[in-house]
């Protein structure tokens, strides 16, 4: 039995849910609040000293943190990683667009307008975020008006991670209107078996 801690409305402890109830793993899910400090307390931090979530602990005490590499652990030998090489290696490019090019500034200002409530002295960092989140999406967007999923014709890891945030990209200010391909491939991820929508 796996032990998957995380925040349910966080994307990337969601992209771990995702993962879990897609491939049908049996796991109890721990429900964290990092504003309650659960996050912080000694018996977590023992597990993962960063104090960061998502986290999985195996049966025999062995923790994975970091919500790609979770993925991946969880998905090993299943349909989401593809078995060429190339497509695999697309995969990883998208994880790691997701990281860095996309996460960081629409991941971001959600937390700035959802969680925060856009205070003022975020105000100029939540709108600039926006330039380079719209930039992000323009990439998925040019993708997704060639093929069904980001590695091509394959829903893969590299779909979870980038539907976790997409997805509510609303709630950090991002308007999709002019985003159709993205638009389809959101519903397209909604209908595949197994997926579970975040809650609320």
């Amino acid at each position: 039995m796996i032990t998957a801690y995380g925040d349910s409305v966080s994307g990337n402890c969601y992209k771990v849910q995702l993962v879990l109830h897609m491939l049908n793993i049996e796991h109890q899910w721990q429900e964290m609040s990092i504003a309650n400090g659960d996050t912080q307390t000694n018996a977590y931090l023992a597990k993962n000293p960063a104090g960061k979530i998502p986290l999985i602990e195996l049966d025999d005490g062995r923790v994975l943190s970091e919500s790609n590499a979770i993925m991946g652990y969880l998905a090993a030998c299943s349909t989401l990683i593809p078995t060429d090489e190339f497509s695999k290696a697309k995969m990883y490019q998208w994880l790691f667009f997701e990281q860095y090019s996309h996460e960081p500034y629409i991941a971001v200002a959600r937390y700035i307008q959802l969680y925060l409530g856009l205070p003022d002295d975020r105000l100029a960092e939540y709108h600039s975020l926006h330039a380079k989140g719209y930039k992000a999406l323009s990439v998925m967007e040019s993708t997704l008006s060639q093929q069904p999923f980001l590695c091509g014709e394959q829903f893969t890891l590299a779909d979870i991670a980038l539907y976790a945030y997409t997805h509510v990209a609303h709630q950090g200010g991002f308007d999709l209107v002019e985003y159709p391909h993205i638009r389809g491939w959101l519903t397209r991820i909604a209908q595949i078996p197994g997926f579970v929508a975040m809650q609320a």
